[in-house]
């Protein structure tokens, strides 16, 4: 008896701390849902609209959430590029606290050339007044 109450002590600040999953959930399937219609703003929206969001990609660094947006037009939406079809899979959403999370996962475009780019992200997620945003995005691409 002992042990077990031991274990909900321990369990239980984790439970009171969990992040609301679904709303995370949500705002990774918006993102997706506005990627495929081409919708670059509204993707954007998933993230903390602040000078200090961060991004790591391609082993460098930029901060700012129209940084981020900027990167992303030129990556996907400038001359000889496209958006394509995005998908999430493998997702693991984990508490950090009660108004923070860590999500991993994998990522894959689909473009009309028939190439499937794909790779892994790690996000940390801070609940805003307006909802979740993510403050830090950190994607790579398998070569």
């Amino acid at each position: 008896m002992r042990q077990l109450l031991l274990a909900i002590l321990l369990v239980f600040p984790f439970l009171l701390h969990a992040p609301d999953s679904d709303q995370i959930q949500h705002v990774l399937s918006m993102q997706a849902d506005a990627w495929n219609h081409h919708d670059l703003e509204r993707f954007m929206t998933g993230y903390w609209n602040s000078p200090q969001l961060t991004f790591f990609s391609g082993g460098k660094a930029s901060q700012g959430w129209q940084a981020a947006l900027d990167r992303y037009r030129k990556s996907y939406q400038s001359q000889g590029h496209e958006l394509g079809h995005l998908d999430f899979s493998d997702l693991l959403i984990q508490s950090l606290g009660p108004d923070s999370a860590f999500v991993r996962g994998t990522w894959k475009l689909t473009v009309s050339d028939g190439k499937t780019p794909h790779g892994l992200f790690t996000l940390v997620f801070r609940r805003f007044p307006d909802g979740w945003k993510i403050i830090h995005d950190h994607t790579s691409a398998a070569e």
